[in-house]
């Protein structure tokens, strides 16, 4: 049975994503007013982030930006359609990645890198890097299974169309010490802006106005192999037209006390954020754990993380 809703996926979606661009936003532009006016999709979840994040912000600049979002985020979904028949000249041409010499310069001395990246639109098409660095480096990126079996193996393919490898988040640490044995150089995508469970808190930071649990696998990953260290940073130059700059973090890692570059990627997350707020996904409920709650539950006990009541 889920073969044959894959196939059936598969071929509904490919057939609508030989739909010229046009095309494609125009039904985008259908789905926001159904989305957003009609349905009013996760709308209390965005309002309520949009307007803990920017305090500072009028209501009128908040729903600005809210409409904005949901706009971006209909044309996320036609986006990921698009993807499956994109030729290499189309999708070089409306993604663009910039300082692509500054990833080069780590190569050349057979530095892997790790690269942090955000919930930004269009994420997704971060995949095609391949495209724009040399073939002696494996590209990959953090991947988190789907719950619907025909969906998740649909996004691997897509995914992985351009030569980037989806790496399970279990098989992480595994799979960076097995490149570093075999001495293939790669650079790896990590989205960095994630809820960490429960056990996984280590760490809180200052990001967008609120203390937040944040993700401090990266950094770790990164000093134990002496990875350098990048910033991805999206920008939409138009509709459909999208910039990612390399912004160099540190090529020596290990220097930095612990957390530090957990805490300055945020800094530059949130700076980009800021600059363009409609680009990055409002619609999760990103600050649902708290530290009082954490203090209440549970306690670091040799640096790990266990309830209270197993500890007694």
């Amino acid at each position: 049975m889920n073969k044959v809703v894959y196939y059936l996926v598969y071929g509904i979606w490919y057939l609508l994503s030989l739909l010229p661009f046009c095309v494609h936003y125009l039904f985008s532009d259908f789905v926001y007013l159904i989305l957003y006016r009609l349905i009013g999709y996760r709308v209390k979840v965005v309002r309520n982030n949009l307007t803990t994040s920017f305090p500072e912000k009028s209501e009128a600049e908040i729903r600005e930006i809210e409409r904005k979002f949901y706009h971006r985020l209909c044309d996320y979904f036609v986006e990921a359609v698009k993807m499956m028949t994109m030729s290499e000249r189309q999708i070089r041409r409306r993604m663009v990645f910039k300082n692509t010499e500054a990833l080069n310069k780590c190569f050349d001395e057979n530095q892997s890198i790790a690269l942090y990246l955000g919930h930004t639109f269009n994420w997704e098409w971060i995949t095609s890097l391949p495209l724009w660095i040399t073939k002696k480096v494996h590209c990959g990126e953090l991947y988190h299974a789907l719950e619907n079996e025909a969906f998740d193996k649909l996004f691997l393919h897509l995914r992985e169309r351009w030569g980037s490898e989806c790496i399970p988040l279990v098989d992480i640490l595994r799979k960076t010490i097995e490149y570093k044995h075999k001495q293939q150089t790669t650079i790896i995508g990590y989205l960095g802006d994630q809820v960490p469970h429960w056990n996984n808190i280590h760490h809180w930071c200052w990001f967008l106005n609120h203390d937040t649990p944040v993700m401090t696998g990266t950094e770790r990953i990164a000093i134990k192999n002496r990875q350098a260290i990048f910033f991805l940073e999206m920008t939409q130059k138009k509709r459909g037209y999208y910039e990612a700059e390399f912004k160099l973090i540190s090529r020596t890692p290990e220097q930095f006390k612990e957390f530090e570059i957990t805490d300055i990627y945020h800094q530059m997350l949130e700076a980009s954020i800021r600059r363009q707020p409609e680009l990055w996904l409002w619609s999760h409920k990103r600050w649902k754990r708290t530290r009082k709650e954490f203090e209440e539950r549970f306690m670091v006990v040799n640096g790990k993380v266990v309830p209270k009541e197993e500890e007694k």
